[in-house]
């Protein structure tokens, strides 16, 4: 663990919130590329890159916050200051599937209003989020938050006493779930990239991203320990909000591919 990258006085800049940052910029950097390379105007994806930042960065909170209510409920706006805690730049607590669905939301309608062919944008996006997932994941890691369900593999890892995951498990040894997910970012952001440049349709890069990450994410919730609110039951099975989230995730790129695939292609 390393979640202070450097401290003064009493403000800290976390390691969680850098790795943040620059998952964004390189992001905004990569769809500048792709959108130069298909002739679309780079204004337009730039503006629509910090469009779905701010609304992701809401809709991650939100999601936290709903999911923990009981933490936030007599102090709700405080939920959404980054200096609340007097001891640290950022808010802490967020969840990825919220920001997910926020910023999808967001850059249908811009690109609604703009004119611009949904599907097209999308997939130029779709590998800069495999590659925001890479690198967020590493802050997660660093900050010793997400963290993995106990295990006896040669490659677990121990927290250190003060981390959040030591005051839930102790010195018991965890899944590096953080680091599981940050290798299959990687991996997705590769296979993505090169099936962005081989795709025979509009919306089958995008599409490719919704049914990974779906299968992953459903399979990495096993080892990753959630708090009690985050749990449901469905005809005595135990589910994570996340896995139902995902099974949505998957069949929607499911029914999407073939649609997509019967109502154009690139040319």
């Amino acid at each position: 663990m390393f979640p202070e990258i450097f401290r003064v006085g009493s403000i800290a800049l976390r390691s969680y919130g850098l790795m943040l940052a620059l998952s964004f910029f390189i992001g905004l950097y990569y769809i500048r590329k792709r959108a130069r390379r298909e002739g679309i105007d780079q204004n337009i994806v730039l503006n629509l890159g910090f469009i779905v930042i701010v609304f992701a960065i809401i809709g991650a909170r939100l999601s936290y916050v709903l999911f923990h209510w009981s933490e936030f409920a007599d102090d709700f706006l405080n939920a959404f200051n980054p200096f609340a805690s007097g001891t640290q730049i950022g808010i802490a607590g967020l969840n990825l599937y919220g920001g997910v669905i926020f910023a999808i939301v967001s850059a249908v309608v811009y690109c609604l209003v703009k004119k611009q062919r949904l599907w097209q944008i999308f997939d130029i996006f779709a590998p800069a989020i495999a590659l925001g997932i890479f690198l967020t994941r590493i802050g997660c890691f660093l900050n010793g938050c997400c963290f993995g369900t106990p295990t006896d593999l040669p490659w677990c890892v121990h927290f250190p006493e003060g981390s959040i995951p030591y005051f839930h498990f102790g010195g018991q040894c965890l899944h590096p779930a953080q680091l599981y997910s940050s290798l299959y970012g990687l991996i997705l952001f590769l296979f993505l990239h090169k099936r962005e440049k081989a795709k025979r349709f509009y919306g089958s890069t995008f599409s490719y991203l919704l049914i990974i990450e779906a299968f992953f994410r459903y399979l990495i919730e096993y080892v990753r320990y959630y708090e009690p609110e985050m749990v449901t039951m469905i005809a005595g099975i135990s589910f994570t909000y996340n896995h139902l989230i995902a099974i949505i995730l998957f069949a929607t790129g499911l029914v999407l591919r073939p649609i997509l695939r019967c109502s154009q292609s690139v040319t």
